[in-house]
């Protein structure tokens, strides 16, 4: 059995994951902002459940979750950083306090977890970070520009992490979902205050109040952490992996259009070097 620290567990991916990790054996720091919404999880769970306070935006309580950790169970073996939130605004739309915060959750508050966690992996040898990203990691829609930023700044910082921690025994897995029935398209979902009638056909048709997909996301959370137990258990997990039929079409689409891009203007991408 091992040790997992979790962040986000108040609801959807993040306490299915919880709830499977426990009912595998594991033991978990589960975490929430509003840690009174895990007490009965604690609860049922009281030798292999700690419930702890965390903000991933908050420093303190970072450094707090992670002692707990090595206190309670003698160190980290698996880091899931779930704790995140979605924001709809076009790119002109976007107020920059909102995506300041957007960003201290979603990119630098799992940059912190991270560094809190890989000084005790690193000496051990060993451990697995998943980092939760999205489908809206590899390709963006209209509307969801700075949420994907947040995104493909994680991607980018987890694909180069993975590079330097192979070597040291320490996994990275980047996990892309697509829709699932959680609270992202409700409660989770936030959005900029003043929209712009010129985007009305392309960003507005994506805006909160627009959306029509919230409970009828075709992603059941339960399975999606099923899955994420599976790959960690794995000899040989992915660096990235896909979660949903609908995340897997995007995928697919980006990597032809990439493609066809690619080919058609070779000529030129190659012209650009010097000619002897």
């Amino acid at each position: 059995m091992s040790t997992w620290l979790i962040t986000g567990c108040s609801t959807g991916l993040g306490r299915a994951l919880a709830i499977a990790v426990l009912e595998a054996g594991h033991d978990a720091v589960i975490t929430a902002r509003d840690p009174q919404v895990l007490a009965e999880l604690g609860d049922s769970y009281p030798e292999t459940a700690a419930v702890v306070p965390l903000d991933v935006r908050d420093h303190e309580q970072v450094v707090a979750a992670v002692e707990v950790a090595k206190d309670r169970f003698g160190g980290i073996d698996v880091l899931v950083n779930n704790a995140g939130y979605g924001y709809r605004s076009a790119l002109e739309e976007g107020d920059p306090a909102e995506v300041e915060q957007l960003f201290a959750t979603n990119f630098f508050g799992a940059v912190d977890v991270m560094k809190q966690v890989l000084p005790g992996m690193r000496e051990s040898g060993a451990g697995t970070i998943v980092n939760v990203s999205s489908i809206a990691g590899r390709t963006s829609q209209p509307g969801s520009g700075y949420y994907s930023a947040t995104k493909f700044a994680l991607e980018g910082a987890s694909d180069a992490l993975s590079k330097e921690v192979r070597p040291l025994g320490v996994r990275v897995v980047i996990v892309e979902p697509g829709g699932f029935r959680t609270d992202f398209a409700g409660r989770s979902l936030t959005q900029s205050a003043e929209p712009i009638g010129d985007y009305a056909d392309t960003a507005g048709l994506r805006r909160k109040e627009n959306a029509t997909t919230d409970g009828r996301q075709p992603g059941d959370p339960a399975r999606a952490a099923q899955a994420i137990l599976q790959v960690v258990a794995s000899d040989d997990p992915p660096l990235r992996l896909l979660l949903g039929s609908d995340a897997l079409r995007r995928a697919e689409g980006e990597l032809v259009g990439q493609r066809a891009d690619i080919d058609a203007w070779v000529d030129v991408t190659r012209s650009t070097e010097f000619s002897d």
